[in-house]
C-alpha cells in the first residue's frame, strides 16, 4: 500500500472531506497540519508551488493538490 501524507489545516473543509474519503477506501495516512508545522509547509510549497490545502503526497514523490478524486483513484489504484 502506498505511503500517503496529507497536508492540511484544521479549518479546511476539503481536508475533512478528503480524510473521510481516504478512510472509507481503507487508506491509512499521515496528517500534517501546515498551520503548525513550518517545515512541512515549506516542503509542500517548494514541491507544489501551492499554498492551499489539501495536498496529498504519495510515496515521497507524487503530489496531488486539492481533492481531485479522479487523480487520487488513478494514483492510489482505487476502484
Amino acid at each position: 500500500m502506498p505511503r500517503v501524507k496529507l497536508y492540511s489545516t484544521p479549518t479546511c473543509t476539503y481536508c475533512v472531506v478528503l480524510k473521510k474519503y481516504l478512510e472509507e477506501k481503507g487508506f491509512e495516512y499521515e496528517e500534517v497540519d501546515v498551520s503548525q508545522d513550518e517545515e512541512a509547509q515549506k516542503r509542500m510549497i517548494d514541491k507544489t508551488g501551492q499554498m492551499g490545502v489539501p495536498v496529498i503526497e504519495i510515496d515521497d514523490e507524487k503530489f496531488i493538490t486539492g481533492f481531485n478524486k479522479g487523480e487520487l483513484e488513478k494514483e492510489l489504484d482505487i476502484q
